[in-house]
């Protein structure tokens, strides 16, 4: 019964095309952002993670006011930031994932002619 539901939600979040393009372009851009980070000089401080931060919106958000509740020590944390990041992506592709599904499996209804 557990490793149906995850299966299952593996699914949703990893087995439809909307899900793999949307993770995809979180990589993509994940691989930019790492690149313009490690490689390219910048007098001022670069906004490319802020793209990262535009594509994990709004469950992001969420994640961020719970950490102010356990205490800005944790909030402000490198380790928390990435796990936040990840699962953040991760419940918006299941999101896309459900809603995929959603469209694909609603009743067709039968729209009586118009004379």
């Amino acid at each position: 019964m557990k490793s149906e539901r995850l299966t299952g939600l593996a699914r949703l979040t990893f087995g439809n095309r909307a899900s793999q393009v949307y993770l995809g372009l979180v990589v993509a851009v994940a691989v930019w952002v790492g690149i313009d980070t490690l490689f390219v000089a910048h007098e001022d401080a670069s906004l490319a993670g802020v793209w990262l931060g535009f594509l994990a919106a709004p469950t992001i958000f969420a994640f961020f006011l719970g950490g102010d509740l356990l205490g800005e020590a944790v909030a402000e944390s490198s380790p928390f930031f990435f796990s936040t990041l990840v699962l953040s992506v991760l419940i918006q592709a299941a999101a896309i994932g459900a809603f995929v599904r959603l469209l694909r499996h609603r009743p067709r209804t039968a729209h009586p002619r118009q004379a």
